[in-house]
Formats: C-alpha cells, structure tokens, sequence
C-alpha cells in the first residue's frame, strides 16, 4: 500500500512538473523542460539560501556539484574548484578519479573535516603523494607489456593531465634532467617543483628495488646540497611503479626518512570499493608487521 501511495504521489508530481514546464515555455521560451526543473529544484534544496553560492564557479560546475550526495564531499570539491581554478572538464575528471576518497581513505577525522572544510591543505612533504596515483589519461592500456620509457613518454605527451593529477602548485622542470657527479651522469626521470611547499619533486619510475631507492636519495641529496636555495625546504623522491613494496623502502631509508615515497599507480579509473580494499589490504600489512617485527611496523 505504502509503494502503491508512493508511484502516485511520483505519477502526480510528474504531472505537476509536465504542465509546469509547459506554462513556462509557452510564457518565457526554451530552458524550462521538465528535466531542466528537476535540476533547478535539486539546486535550491541543496542551495536554498543565494549567499552560499559562490559566483566563481558556473552553473555547468554546479551541474556537476549536485550530483553529490555527500555533503563533506560536495564541500570538498566546491573548495577545491575555486581554489585551484578548475574547469568543469578538469572538475569531472577529479570526481571520477574519486580523489576525494583518496585522500580521506587513508585520513583521520580531523583530515576528513578539514577537507570538507578548506579543501586540499599541503603541510608537510607526505601531503604531495597520493596513492595511487591514477594516470587513465594515458594511451597505455593496463595488462599490456610497456618500457617505462614508455610510461614517461606518456606523461610528457599528457602533461597538463599529468600536473593536475600531481595537485597544487606542481611546476614541470623537466625530464631526464642531467647531474654529474666527477665523470658519472645520471639522469632522474621527471623533475617537478612545487611553489607551495618550495621544494622541488624528483619522479621516479619503475619497479621498487633498493638501486632504485639508492639511487632516488642520491638524487635527492644532490638537489638539496647543490640545487636549491637555502630558503627552500628539502627535495622529495616519489618512486611511482605499478607495485610498490614498503618494505624494501622502510629497510633502506633511515627510519627518521620523511622525503622519499612509494607510491603506486593505476591506468584506469577505481572504483570507491577497490580504493576500500586498498585501503583494508595496507591495514592488514600493518597488522601482520606489527605482529612480526613489534617496534619496526610498516607505516
């Protein structure tokens, strides 16, 4: 009886909806669709008071904005629209990529509020490394033999992409940048500065060995000692490679290391329940470390 009074309660109100859309258009013109009044209704229900919306963004980011049912999240994404200047393409990418829950999956309350409250905030060093990174923008399919060659390749051709999914204040430097050391040359793979944190970053990519991780200190020692300024804080190394292994990289860095990082990547969208068991598999390893080393968990 309750499901029976509530498709007539639907079928009226669609009616009422029908005839209104017809009375505006035959009085004001095009834009008054029955679809286009549903909006507008969801659009004061959320927004009921004008003063709370804010005139930097358009109505196609609105469009996009009230599609959220989460209020922290709408609030996130509204933040991080106007400060970060997003277009409403880049705000349906961000979206989609699910970077909200990738920041609040693996953040405590106080993090979660903050976000829904001011947006993005970089603090420290670890505040510029997401995991995973998504990189569905590249013209790699996922399960296909590539060189890492090819990934930054990839990344150079899709730049703009790429910076938006570094995040805030990501500048490009440049690629196989050159440092030598007596007669030796090395060549770091992407190196990016970020304007907010005043540090450059130091992109890495390929599989997690303890080369890999002595080389990127290498490189992160060699920026701090000859490169940057003594007003700018000390350079970060993101080892970006399909699987990262936390392990090798907490038993070759010293344990007071807040400046190199593992961090995964993915070629496609996730969706929100891989990022949960994402998240439940990193607690589980935690849990079997703690377990088996006491003291030394991985964190």
């Amino acid at each position: 009886m309750e499901i029976q009074q509530g498709d007539e309660r639907a079928n009226y109100g669609d009616a009422v909806l029908e005839k209104l859309s017809q009375k505006l258009t035959d009085e004001f013109g095009k834009g008054f669709s029955s679809r286009n009044l549903r909006t507008m209704r969801k659009f004061y229900l959320i927004y009921p008071i004008w003063q709370t919306v804010s005139s930097k963004l358009s109505w196609s980011h609105y469009l996009e904005l009230i599609k959220i049912e989460e209020e922290p999240k709408r609030n996130f994404y509204i933040k991080e629209s106007i400060n970060s200047k997003w277009s409403v393409r880049e705000l349906q990418r961000q979206i989609g990529s699910l970077l909200y829950e990738r920041l609040a999956l693996s953040a405590n309350k106080e993090k979660i509020l903050e976000l829904a409250e001011k947006g993005q905030i970089l603090k420290s060093s670890k505040d510029l490394v997401k995991d995973p990174f998504v990189l569905e923008f590249l013209d790699i399919k996922e399960n296909t033999d590539y060189l890492e060659t090819d990934l930054e390749k990839n990344i150079l051709e899709h730049l703009k992409e790429f910076l938006l999914e570094l995040g805030k204040g990501f500048m490009f430097v440049g690629s196989q940048v050159r440092l030598t050391l007596e007669e030796d040359h090395f060549y770091p793979d992407l190196v990016f500065y970020n304007r907010l944190l005043k540090c450059f970053v130091i992109i890495k990519i390929g599989k997690v060995s303890h080369q890999d991780i002595g080389q990127m200190q290498m490189y992160v020692n060699y920026y701090d000692r000859e490169i940057k300024n003594r007003d700018e804080n000390p350079t970060v190394g993101i080892l970006l490679s399909t699987l990262k292994n936390k392990t090798v990289v907490k038993y070759t860095l010293p344990e007071d290391n807040k400046n190199i990082f593992s961090s995964s990547y993915k070629l496609h969208l996730p969706t929100e329940q891989e990022l949960i068991e994402a998240v439940e598999e990193e607690k589980k390893n935690f849990e079997l470390n703690k377990f088996n080393y006491g003291e030394f968990a991985i964190i």
